[in-house]
């Protein structure tokens, strides 16, 4: 289970994996590469998340950081 969006950042590529672990407990990590470079990880605990829910919460963490860095550059640019 996991998500990996790819963008065109100037002349880099901008990668943002996010990928679910069960071990030691339920939790997602997004890891961001800019020209392939990992430059950020961020993880979240999910072991109180219900099973049903799993994939839905994934996403949204996933997003969450997309939007960040969006916003991030977006700012840069003003």
């Amino acid at each position: 289970m996991g998500r990996l969006d790819a963008f065109d950042v100037g002349p880099k590529k901008l990668t943002v994996q996010t990928e679910f672990f069960t071990k030691p407990g339920w939790r997602v990590e997004t890891k961001i590469y800019l020209g392939g470079a990992l430059k950020k990880v961020y993880t979240a605990d999910l072991a109180a998340t219900p099973e049903p829910e799993l994939q839905k919460s994934l996403n949204e963490f996933h997003q969450a950081k997309i939007d960040e860095i969006l916003a991030g550059l977006r700012q840069m640019k003003q």
